[in-house]
């Protein structure tokens, strides 16, 4: 990565335009071929900005997390999304910014608190890569990590149906129900220091992991795979 963690893509009034239409677009396929719906609406602050920090089983997850709000939602991607100019110039310009994977990448996380203080909704997928199963993998504490810098809520979101679309390592998109549930949100103070205390960290993941578990048990529910 060239720029600056500061320097993120897709500020303009036409990336955000662009970024409308294809939600939008992508919205009514899913719509249609998922046939999703969303329970726990109420869960989102009305402003400023939070993390929605949804379960992560399938391909299609991104694209679901980005319909819990009308407000665009930025999103790490796996950096070899970036290997190819225009469909990294795509995703970028979609509200995407590259994460390398299976190491530390602090520039990918100061971006993300790059997104929070421009007051936009971030998607942190806590798991990291795509898992099955219908427990949780244990978390990464990278979005209680970005919440305490900057003191904002993490939003968790269980998926239900996705893996039954999708599957790791699937190219077919099969039509299967969806069910997004919206959890309560965590509130999170600002590290007062500047400096995020591990403790703190530690148990803001652990909660994290029992409301992502409820809300991910909540919408395999609605979509019968209880």
């Amino acid at each position: 990565m060239t720029k600056h963690a500061t320097q993120l893509v897709g500020q303009s009034l036409a990336t955000r335009v662009l970024y409308v239409v294809v939600r939008d677009l992508l919205l009514i396929l899913c719509k249609v071929w998922f046939r999703y719906s969303i329970s726990g609406k109420e869960n989102l602050p009305k402003s400023g900005a939070y993390i929605i920090a949804p379960v992560h089983r399938s391909n299609v997850d991104s694209p679901l997390a980005s319909f819990v709000t009308r407000r665009r939602a930025r999103f790490m991607g796996k950096d070899s999304l970036w290997k190819f100019k225009t469909l990294g110039k795509f995703f970028s310009l979609l509200g995407g910014f590259p994460v390398t994977r299976g190491a530390a990448d602090l520039e990918a996380l100061k971006r993300c608190v790059a997104v929070l203080d421009g007051g936009e909704p971030l998607v942190m997928f806590p798991e990291g890569t795509r898992q099955q199963g219908n427990t949780l993998h244990p978390l990464f504490d990278g979005p209680a990590y970005v919440a305490l810098k900057r003191g904002v809520p993490i939003i968790p979101v269980g998926i239900g149906g996705s893996e039954q679309v999708m599957r790791k390592g699937s190219k077919m998109i099969w039509p299967r129900k969806c069910h997004l549930t919206i959890g309560a949100p965590i509130v999170v103070e600002r590290a007062s220091t500047g400096r995020v205390d591990r403790e703190k960290m530690a148990a803001i993941t652990a909660e994290l992991t029992n409301r992502l578990q409820a809300a991910f048990d909540d919408a395999r529910r609605r979509v019968g795979a209880a």
